[in-house]
């Protein structure tokens, strides 16, 4: 953490890793910009055309982009973290497996959100449109968000917060993407803030729909 003198607080800094078009990114950001003790110093992608670089450009938060071999190797990553004062990553629609050497320099301190509600419908190659429209082949009534800590495995590390929405017959994909995606906007910045501030260690699990 850095301390900041002016406020006499600590200061928490979170880095945010978008593969796609970032717009959870920007809620997060638009969210911690009234925030005195946590700020988002930096946005990370693998992509370099990902439109999440631009919505970094607009919001001035600097963004980088590093290689899918950079991310599996990490040493430039966790230099650029570590010397920005990271002291947590958030995994925002960020697609590719984190690797070890960044799992061993964040231990318990990387999580991500799946748009749906794990064990379900989870692991390797489920994201995006492909869980909605799993979750509706299989006749599903309630779909959901699972925020998470990351651990080797994809989907598989200790669940930290689950809010569900229905599903009602006759729901497309894209309806049920979009009650997903407002679960995403209202609860995935509170439970951020909450990990950041300690009440939700790695091991401990929120009550299901548990309002922050």
């Amino acid at each position: 953490m850095f301390f900041c003198a002016g406020n006499n607080r600590f200061m928490t800094r979170i880095a945010l890793f978008a593969s796609g078009s970032g717009s959870n990114a920007e809620n997060i950001v638009r969210y911690f910009s009234e925030k005195e003790d946590i700020s988002i110093p930096l946005i990370i992608s693998n992509k370099r055309d990902a439109y999440v670089h631009e919505r970094a450009g607009r919001l001035g938060i600097p963004s980088f982009t590093f290689s899918k071999a950079e991310f599996d190797e990490g040493l430039a990553i966790i230099d650029l973290l570590r010397t920005s004062g990271i002291d947590y990553i958030v995994l925002a629609g960020f697609l590719l497996k984190v690797s070890q050497p960044l799992l061993d320099a964040y231990p318990g301190r990387i999580i991500n959100i799946h748009p749906a509600l794990l064990p379900k419908f989870g692991g390797k190659g489920m994201y995006g449109d492909r869980v909605h429209q799993a979750v509706v082949e299989a006749g599903e009534t309630e779909s959901g968000i699972t925020i998470h800590y990351i651990d080797e495995n994809y989907d598989e590390g200790d669940i930290i917060f689950q809010a569900t929405c229905e599903v009602l017959p006759g729901d497309t994909p894209e309806e049920v993407a979009r009650k997903v995606h407002a679960l995403e906007y209202d609860h995935f910045p509170k439970v951020i803030e909450a990990v950041a501030k300690g009440l939700y260690p790695r091991n401990s699990a929120s009550p299901a729909g548990k309002e922050l």
